[in-house]
């Protein structure tokens, strides 16, 4: 018996077992499947199927997802054989969702599904069934599985990988150029009907943009887009399924495309001809001007190389390229003279660095301009002929001796005459002098050049009309050296002869400097003064080598008989004029031992020469012992003295102030000031001592009784003078104590006008008239007053 129910058929079998056929729906229906059209189950294909162990059998079930109705969706029905119809048979279901998600009845068999299904959370669910017996629990059935899949509509629209997407490509592309490529996905199921078939189409970037409906590839569609009219673009795809059919769903995307820049523009001059001034002044290196050439182009496509083609002016300006505004500098080259030459004339060409090949055919990228260049006349300086001076001069020229001469002259065409000077500030001593007409410089105080060979000076030319155009040169003069000093021994020589010394031994060797310059080397005679020459003990020998050397000339020195001799040695050079000088050596006599070693001498500056003697050294040291005591002792006595008191003079009297800087409103004032503090005794500090003294004993201040109610603040006063008067503490000098008391009334009472106000009646002020010629200006005012009232 077969059966069918919505969009799945089952086919049952009763009794013995024998051949089955079964086939599922060929295509989607809501309705029942079509008749006739079996599938065999087998596990072979090509051979019919014998079942003999179990008796019921069903095929996979079919469900679309989405379900909108309101009841429970159907999907099967399971039976049998051993089913006899008396519901001793009961049905189990279990695997994925059974339960909740699918439901079976346990009499019948139907299978319905409690929830709306959507494949593509879950597109097949695999579950199991089997028949038991209701009395014994007992299966009746082995346990089967069979699976439901979940058929796909169409609902899910196309979703692309990015909201927005961002492409550039360079300006003037050919048509058909890559831009980007554009995904989108659709969940639905790619392998049922076109829900999953996507087609790409434009919706905004037309005529310039296009795309491919398969792949999503966007390329270009116009021919030569120029950055320069118009760098972005906006272009918005859409993507849609069911292949583009309509019913079908759809998303869209942008994408923003920007053209990027290329080098199809070539540098251009806004202007042909460029003019400009520049004082004859100017130094080299200084700009004179600025030139720029548009580019539409940008980045390293606008980049421009600026350079001087021709003119006469090509070696005397140049011209460079300021890198951040891409603008041409002019620059001077060389010293610019008005006189020489007023008008500059050149031609300047940018070119861009960076040249496309391909663009080549739109013109040459490059442009040039005419530049013309003022040179304008300023008054200049003197110029020296040189731009530095070496003079010669022999150290013993006389005063006023011309050493040479410098020369300056104006190089405008007024030719103006000019005056020099000598630069103090490089002449301190001012050894030289000059001619402030003609600039021959001369000396002015004699040359040394043992104490200075160079005179470094600097020389001033100015225009007589107009001082302040000068100008500087530097002057090296040499000081030429003369044979004008004589030479001398190289150190100071004191040497010592033995007392058995033998007769032609060698003692000392002597040898000479001489502080002038000699250009052939310097050669040095030595030879015994002629007044010693025959009677001294001692003996010369010149070596040759401008060294001498001194020997004795008998055996043996008596140091009791003579302790110092002095030899006088005469050193002469061999220079024009020659120049000689006696030198004296010291020779002392000292006991030696047998080897010849120094034992004692009679002079102790031999030994020690600049030391002091052991006597000088202990009486030093004996005064600083005595004033360390001292200094000691007068500190312990320091200590010892009793203090005494600062002024012990009794002619040194003193006034003893006490202040109470409180201003009250009177005696009648009893908010602002408490005279309560005057009346009584013991709001006063108590222990209040002398301060120019320390005290040995400290006496308590005896203080008299005081009566509280003592109200008058003048017997206040008068005891606390009579306490000062019994104070043994109290200063041995005249102390005075003020206390600020008006008394207990006033003739004038209060002259402040501040109760006039509270009084009702008016004042009679003609008693002011009779205090005399101070209150006159006073009565006048308050007369007046009274005079303004009765009219």
């Amino acid at each position: 018996m077969m059966r069918t129910y919505h969009c799945f058929w089952l086919l049952f079998w009763a009794g013995q077992p024998h051949q089955t056929f079964l086939t599922p729906l060929s295509k989607r229906t809501s309705g029942f499947p079509e008749k006739g059209k079996v599938l065999v189950l087998s596990g072979n294909s090509r051979q019919d199927l014998h079942r003999s162990k179990r008796s019921w059998m069903w095929n996979q079930f079919f469900l679309l997802e989405e379900y909108t109705g309101t009841d429970y969706q159907y999907v099967g029905k399971l039976h049998s054989d051993q089913d006899k119809g008396d519901g001793s048979l009961k049905y189990i279901l279990s695997g994925d969702g059974a339960g909740d998600l699918f439901i079976i009845n346990e009499n019948t068999g139907d299978i319905q599904a409690t929830k709306r299904l959507d494949r593509e959370e879950k597109p097949v669910y695999i579950l199991r069934a089997q028949a038991i017996n209701r009395r014994t629990g007992k299966p009746v059935e082995p346990e089967s599985e069979f699976i439901i899949k979940i058929h796909d509509i169409n609902d899910n629209e196309p979703m692309f990988t990015k909201d927005v997407y961002n492409a550039s490509i360079p300006e003037m592309s050919d048509v058909g150029t890559f831009v980007v490529q554009v995904t989108a996905t659709d969940a639905d199921d790619p392998t049922y009907g076109n829900s999953a078939k996507v087609v790409y189409s434009i919706l905004q970037g037309q005529p310039y943009f296009s795309v491919e409906s398969e792949t999503g590839i966007i390329k270009t569609a116009l021919l030569n887009m120029d950055r320069e009219n118009r760098e972005q673009y906006q272009v918005v795809i859409q993507a849609k399924d069911m292949g583009g059919q309509m019913g079908g769903l759809s998303g869209t995307t942008t994408v923003n495309i920007t053209l990027t820049d290329v080098n199809d523009n070539p540098p251009r001059f806004p202007q042909s001809t460029y003019q400009f001034r520049v004082p004859e002044s100017t130094p080299p290196g200084s700009p004179v001007g600025r030139i720029k050439a548009n580019d539409a182009d940008v980045d390293e496509n606008a980049e421009i190389e600026y350079s001087i083609t021709e003119g006469d002016g090509y070696d005397v300006f140049g011209i460079t390229t300021d890198k951040d505004t891409q603008e041409g500098i002019i620059t001077v080259k060389k010293a610019l003279d008005f006189e020489s030459k007023n008008l500059y004339i050149l031609k300047v060409e940018a070119t861009n660095t960076h040249v496309d090949p391909r663009f080549l055919y739109l013109g040459p990228f490059k442009d040039s301009a005419t530049v013309r260049i003022q040179v304008e006349d300023v008054d200049e300086p003197p110029v020296f002929s040189r731009p530095a001076y070496i003079m010669e001069v022999k150290e013993d020229v006389p005063i006023n001796t011309v050493i040479g001469t410098v020369t300056a002259q104006d190089p405008d065409a007024a030719k103006n005459p000019v005056k020099y000077s000598v630069d103090r500030h490089t002449d301190m001593d001012r050894v030289f002098n000059i001619n402030s007409g003609n600039g021959s410089i001369f000396t002015s105080k004699p040359l040394d050049r043992e104490t200075l060979l160079w005179h470094n000076i600097t020389v001033i030319a100015a225009e007589i009309n107009n001082p302040k155009q000068s100008s500087r040169v530097p002057v090296f003069i040499k000081v030429l050296d003369v044979n004008d000093n004589a030479p001398e021994f190289a150190m100071f020589y004191e040497t010592f002869v033995c007392e058995n010394a033998k007769a032609e031994q060698l003692i000392q060797t002597l040898s000479a400097v001489d502080k002038d310059d000699s250009y052939s080397g310097h050669q040095f005679s030595f030879s015994l003064a002629p007044e010693a020459a025959t009677t001294s003990n001692f003996t010369l020998q010149d070596n040759r080598d401008n060294t001498a050397g001194i020997f004795t000339r008998k055996n043996r020195y008596n140091r009791h008989e003579m302790s110092t001799y002095f030899l006088p040695v005469v050193i002469s050079d061999n220079d024009y004029p020659i120049q000689s000088s006696t030198e004296t050596v010291t020779i002392r006599v000292c006991a030696c031992d047998h080897r010849g070693k120094m034992l004692s001498c009679n002079a102790e500056a031999l030994i020690h020469p600049t030391g002091l003697s052991t006597g000088a050294l202990i009486a030093i040291l004996l005064c600083i012992i005595i004033l360390l005591v001292t200094v000691v002792l007068f500190a312990a006595l320091r200590r010892q003295r009793k203090k005494e008191p600062l002024i012990i003079s009794k002619e040194d009297i003193r006034d003893n102030i006490v202040s109470y800087n409180d201003e009250g409103g009177g005696e009648e004032d009893t908010q602002a000031f408490d005279i309560g503090t005057l009346r009584n005794p013991e709001a006063i500090d108590d222990n209040k001592f002398r301060r120019d003294i320390v005290p040995e004993t400290l006496f308590m201040p005896q203080r008299t009784a005081t009566v509280r109610d003592n109200t008058d603040v003048r017997d206040f006063i008068n005891q606390r003078l009579k306490e000062n008067d019994i104070d043994p503490t109290a200063p041995p000098y005249d102390s005075l104590a003020t206390y600020a008391y008006e008394g207990n009334g006033s003739v004038a009472e209060s002259l402040s006008s501040l109760e006039s106000v509270t009084t009702d009646g008016d004042q009679d002020y003609d008693y002011l008239s009779d205090w005399g010629p101070r209150f006159k200006k006073l009565a006048d005012m308050y007369g007046a007053m009274d005079s303004d009232k009765d009219s």
